[in-house]
This record gives C-alpha cells, sequence and structure tokens, in this order.
C-alpha cells in the first residue's frame, strides 16, 4: 500500500518538473542572431577605390611625359656629356663622398656653391617625376632612388671615360639621386597614382 501510494506522486512531480521547464525555455533565445547588418553596416563605410581616368586621358599624359622625359635625356647629355677640352688640366675623379661637396662650399663666392649644388639637384627632380608615371611599377621611394643612382652612375662613367674635360664623380650621383628622390615625393607619386591607381583586392568581411 505505502508503495503504491508513492506511485502517483513521483509521477507528478516528473510532470510538474516538465511543464515548469517548458514553460522557462525561451524560443527567441535559440534563434541564431543575423550577421548580415553588421556586414552590411561595414561595407557601407568602406573607402571607395580609385575609378581609373579614361584611356584617352592616360595615353594623353603619358605622351607628354615621354616627350619630357627625351628632352630631359638631350638636356642632360648636353649638360654632361660634352667635352670640354679647356678644363682637362683642372678635373680630376672623385669616388669619396662628401669631397666635392666640401670643395663647392669652400669656395669664396656663395653663388658658385648654390650652382654647383642646386644645379645637380634640379637635374635630377624631373626624373622623380617622369619616371614613375611612364612605369608605374617603378612606384615607391626604394626603386626610384635605385634607379636613378644606377642611371646617374652610367651616365658619370661615361663621362669620366669618354668624355673629354670630364670627370667621375660620386657626389654628383648623389646629389642627382636626392633631386629625382625631392621630385618623387613632391609631385611624381601623386601624379603616378592619379593616372595608375593600384587596384587592392579587398576581402568582404563576414
Amino acid at each position: 500500500m505505502a508503495r503504491e501510494a508513492l506511485r502517483p506522486r513521483t509521477a507528478f512531480r516528473f510532470r510538474s518538473a516538465s511543464g515548469s521547464g517548458a514553460k522557462k525555455s525561451n524560443p527567441r533565445s535559440t534563434e541564431p542572431r543575423p550577421r548580415g547588418g553588421t556586414s552590411g553596416r561595414r561595407s557601407a563605410k568602406a573607402p571607395r577605390e580609385r575609378q581609373r581616368p579614361p584611356f584617352v586621358v592616360r595615353l594623353l599624359v603619358t605622351l607628354l611625359a615621354f616627350a619630357a622625359m627625351v628632352a630631359f635625356a638631350a638636356v642632360l647629355a648636353r649638360l654632361t656629356l660634352q667635352p670640354s677640352p679647356a678644363s682637362e688640366a683642372l678635373t680630376h675623379s672623385n669616388l669619396h663622398p662628401g669631397r666635392s661637396l666640401r670643395a663647392y662650399l669652400d669656395q669664396p663666392e656663395l653663388r658658385d656653391a648654390v650652382k654647383q649644388i642646386g644645379g645637380n639637384l634640379v637635374l635630377g627632380i624631373p626624373f622623380g617625376i617622369l619616371l614613375p608615371l611612364l612605369v608605374p611599377g617603378t612606384r615607391g621611394i626604394l626603386r626610384v632612388i635605385l634607379l636613378t643612382a644606377a642611371t646617374m652612375l652610367l651616365v658619370e662613367l661615361v663621362q669620366g671615360a669618354l668624355v673629354t674635360g670630364r670627370a667621375f664623380d660620386i657626389d654628383d650621383v648623389i646629389l642627382n639621386t636626392t633631386g629625382a628622390l625631392i621630385g618623387y615625393l613632391l609631385l611624381g607619386r601623386r601624379l603616378s597614382q592619379a593616372v595608375h591607381p593600384r587596384r587592392r583586392d579587398r576581402k568582404a568581411e563576414a
């Protein structure tokens, strides 16, 4: 009799416990939260990529840059590769960086120092502007420095070995490369980015 009296009580407790658990469970809490809203907001805030200018504009700019580079090469050849027999006895090669710079600064007239140093700096500026316009792959400070130094080093070697009255000077290479770097930082990089924008693949955020 005691066992039979206990059976309905346990059954009643089991049913009440299951009923209370069903009441406490919230179906909304088990539903997964949508993630599309956050990704949509992030994609909306992402910066837009630069659009390329029309082909005609890019072609025209490239042709103008090529013509300017040819003119620059002609001026460079005239200034550096023209023989000067009168100064043959006064010229000497310089392989030590800074020696010619000290000689320029030790001159009695400031005008001569500005002419020598400023002339070599100005001579390299067009190269830093036109090079990334013609060849977008050369964009970058290190690339501009290396290409300019290699080009001016070749010019100095030809100048010292084949041209009468001219000598190799490592300080001229340094000044020309510095001028190209100035031209690239001031104008060449911005013009190259405007005419030849790079495409960057961006991964969509989930």
